[in-house]
């Protein structure tokens, strides 16, 4: 029995099982530092980085841009007779290249997956035709399910937004794409869904009223989350934040803003944040910034893993290669807890001039490699404890005396202005972080 799945016809031949032979191999189609079954802090590198593969960019993108027509014609859609037959041969290419990668996780939205229909009812009919195979898929494989999510942002219908249309009929069409899309999630045993507001947002304040298209969207997702429940889903609803592209300004803009909407709403009990790279770019903020807030509030849950252009400035979808960023990733991660439902998602693309079917081995095989050398560091820096030490010390005056009563709540304001009466030589401490950065630099060079 061969150890990676083929359906009727091999999409990837002459690409065998991808396996790991260490950072000495000059082999293009195999790990150098990704070795899923190596013991990391006690745990298998597998399970630590839960590797899932984005179905839409990997088996849906045709390499098609502003300015240009598709330059990726894949075969599993060029070989089929119509988009029906074309979705099960997508699924087969995506089974095989999932196994041939040996990810244990995948994503996907319902429109990369099974066409849609002349009505809402025959699309529901074609997403339950597609879920019965893919069910039948993981149970071969022993793949399995992330998260789903619903596509309600590339038809024209949805050019005013979803949850937040100005129009109610659109609201009640986008509720019954995500009815649709949760059944299919549970019905594949899926750990999480989740909800990316790709136009939920606004173009212009002329004619928009702000307030009632957020309660819109927050009753939308009450009401999705309702329902998901009384199915039986016990997994976690992920938002993820975006600050803007396709619209002016979203929502969802950052990690901040996303936790201070679903509290001022009361979905923080069900809701996590599903945070990508590139979208903490486009709203100024390092990666590992928006991790860290999402941890720090108890709101982390999953990661599309992918990087922008610090040049271009917009959401180009690279596959991930910076061992410093993934590093700084993996340590926050780690400070979350770790990912329980969520995992590590390639929501990248390769080029439109990587035209070979090498190219997305490769690429995936670039992103393992950079988060499980970014995982390895992040363990070192927690066994060392060097930087943790030194952040400890730093507010080591809040641990005692009249430091911890302040942060307990214990003080008035009289008092901690009392305490304050003498300018002394406070406030002269170093931060160290040229320090820091070097030490950094000394863990990741350590390979």
């Amino acid at each position: 029995m061969a150890d990676y799945f083929v359906g009727s016809k091999e999409y990837f031949p002459g690409i065998g099982k991808i396996k790991y032979e260490g950072p000495k191999s000059d082999n293009p189609l195999a790990y150098k530092y990704y070795d899923a079954e190596k013991i990391v802090g006690g745990k298998k590198m597998k399970d630590h980085l839960r590797f899932a593969i984005a179905y839409w960019h990997s088996f849906c993108a045709d390499g098609a841009d502003p300015f240009g027509a598709a330059t990726h014609p894949h075969p599993w859609i060029a070989d089929a007779k119509n988009p029906i037959e074309a979705s099960e041969h997508k699924l087969d290419a995506a089974f095989e290249f999932i196994t041939k990668l040996g990810a244990e996780f995948y994503c996907f939205h319902d429109r990369d997956v099974a066409p849609e229909g002349a009505n809402p009812a025959e699309s529901e009919k074609n997403l339950q035709a597609w879920t019965a195979r893919a069910k039948e898929r993981q149970q071969a494989t022993g793949v399995k399910l992330l998260w789903g999510t619903a596509n309600l942002f590339t038809h024209p219908r949805f050019m005013n937004g979803a949850a937040t249309n100005p129009e109610f009929g659109i609201v009640a069409l986008a509720a019954a794409q995500v009815k649709a899309a949760i059944d299919a999630t549970i019905a594949l045993g899926g750990q999480g869904y989740t909800f990316w507001g790709g136009r939920e947002g606004y173009m212009s304040l002329l004619n928009t009223d702000l307030k009632k298209e957020k309660d819109h969207l927050a009753q939308f997702l009450t009401l999705a989350r309702d329902y998901a429940r009384k199915q039986g889903f016990k997994g976690v609803f992920y938002i993820e934040p975006k600050p803007c592209e396709p619209t002016k300004h979203q929502y969802d803009y950052d990690s901040e803003t996303v936790i201070g909407f679903l509290r001022n709403y009361g979905l923080e009990k069900d809701f996590r944040l599903n945070i990508e790279a590139n979208h903490a770019e486009l709203a100024g903020h390092d990666f590992a910034h928006e991790l860290e807030t999402a941890a720090a509030s108890g709101f982390f849950g999953s990661v599309d893993a992918n990087r922008g252009d610090y040049i271009n400035g917009w959401d180009t979808d690279q596959f991930p290669s910076s061992y410093y960023e993934a590093a700084l990733a993996m340590l926050a991660i780690h400070k979350a807890g770790g990912f329980t439902t969520g995992g590590l998602n390639f929501d990248a693309k390769i080029r439109r001039n990587s035209i070979d079917p090498s190219d997305l081995f490769e690429a995936h095989i670039g992103g393992m490699d950079t988060f499980a050398v970014g995982l390895t560091v992040a363990q070192r820096i927690i066994q060392d404890g060097k930087i943790q030490k030194f952040i400890n010390d730093r507010y080591a005056s809040f641990d005692s005396g009249d430091g911890a009563q302040f942060a307990k709540g214990e003080l008035s304001l009289e008092a901690l202005a009392k305490l304050g009466s003498d300018y002394g030589s406070f406030g002269f401490t170093s931060g160290k972080q040229e320090y820091l950065e070097n030490v950094l630099n000394q863990y990741l060079l350590d390979l």
